[in-house]
């Protein structure tokens, strides 16, 4: 077993870490998004690690900050506070109470544990959870000096257990709400593209704000406000708190010139050539609303449309998508339908580049032709390939 953060310096008081402490982070992400993730990690100035649907790095508390603020396709930011084999509940037990919760958590932390298990002996997630919240109790109680039930009247310390092939991971979520909760939603659809997804996918279009970018089936409008929001260098979680705000070692300070920060580098003056289109008016409404709330008010242009009315004099465009996938009796003839009408009226634009996330394993077909490049992505739990169809740019 072995501490997963370093403390630079002396013991630290209770409840609150020495200064630029380093942490082990881990930036969770659904499958198939590792890259861009590991890609954001590192432009932040951090050596990312990779695993399935987890990115490791190491930072201290400005790094928890900057990168639950700047992180776009990231789920959340947690500190990997310990690891250790365990195939018993004594060893889970031990293992966790000898590690250093007080220089974290204060005396009247409100901690809940949260809990899984996948392929290890201690199959019960209830039973772990139970264990590693005993655990923490005695430790706290030894290391305050007190007995007893701890009050957890104070800051929100969410805690996980996972157990992996018998291995023990206990970490602490520094986000509270997913980061795709940027803050901006006031209005959606019946089955809403993730905001981190949503990101995801315009950052591999390799979109630049000195390109149009369209989207035709925009539905409440997520993926061109995420592309307004990369267009003009926003930090995506600007507009909302995070509960690792209201830790007692977490300085003030930091987050606001995290923001300050965050603030000087918004190019709010770019112009920026975003439009989306709906066969749904309602959709336009809900879209337009969520476009004000995110300051994006008059600069993208939504408009009720039939996908394949698409008609442009510009050129080096970016098309991006996230077209119904038919789920519904009856509907499946009316999608297949718009893709390929609107697959036939990309012909006339042969320098616009097309991205479309589908389920439909047949999508090329429908379209008319082969997919430069396809990617394979989850949208929740629906398994789905993003087809690119590069243009030919035009110098």
């Amino acid at each position: 077993m072995y501490d997963t953060y370093s403390r630079l310096g002396g013991h630290a008081p209770h409840g609150r870490v020495n200064r630029m402490t380093t942490f082990k982070l881990v930036a969770t992400t659904a499958m198939g998004l590792e890259k861009p993730v590991a890609d954001e990690v590192k432009a932040l100035g951090y050596e990312p690690t990779v695993e399935n649907g987890k990115v490791y790095f190491e930072g201290d508390e400005t790094a928890i900050a900057r990168t639950n603020l700047w992180l776009r396709v990231a789920d959340r930011v947690k500190i990997v506070f310990g690891e250790f084999k365990a195939t018993t509940f004594d060893q889970l037990f031990e293992g966790t109470k000898a590690l250093p919760w007080e220089d974290l958590l204060p005396v009247d932390a409100e901690f809940p544990v949260a809990g899984k298990s996948v392929k290890s002996q201690l199959g019960s997630v209830r039973d772990c959870q139970a264990i590693v919240k005993k655990a923490i109790v005695e430790r706290l109680n030894g290391a305050y000096g007190r007995r007893g039930i701890l009050p957890e009247t104070g800051p929100l310390f969410k805690l996980e257990i996972s157990m992996l092939k018998d291995i023990a991971t206990l970490t602490i979520d520094t986000s509270g709400a997913g980061l795709h909760k940027r803050g901006y939603r006031v209005g959606q659809g019946e089955a809403p593209l993730k905001e981190t997804l949503a990101a995801a996918l315009v950052q591999l279009t390799r979109w630049t704000p000195d390109r149009p970018f369209h989207d035709p089936f925009c539905g409440s409008g997520t993926l061109a406000i995420e592309a307004a929001m990369i267009g003009q260098n926003m930090a995506p979680g600007y507009n909302r708190e995070f509960v690792s705000e209201g830790w007692p070692w977490m300085d003030p300070k930091i987050w606001e010139d995290v923001r300050a920060h965050a603030e000087s580098v918004a190019d709010y003056d770019v112009e920026l050539d975003i439009t989306g289109t709906d066969i749904d008016h309602r959709m336009i409404k809900i879209a337009q609303d969520n476009a004000a709330e995110a300051g994006f008010a008059g600069l993208i242009d939504f408009k009720q449309m039939q996908a394949a009315d698409f008609t442009t004099l510009k050129e080096n465009g970016v098309m991006a998508s996230n077209p119904p996938y038919g789920e519904r009796i009856g509907e499946v003839e009316e999608v297949e339908e718009a893709i390929r009408t609107l697959g036939q009226a990309m012909e006339a634009y042969p320098t616009w580049s097309v991205y479309m996330l589908s389920s439909m394993e047949h999508f090329e077909e429908l379209w008319g032709r082969k997919a430069t490049k396809k990617r394979k992505l989850f949208n929740g739990f629906i398994r789905t390939d993003y087809y690119q169809f590069w243009g030919q740019r035009k110098k």
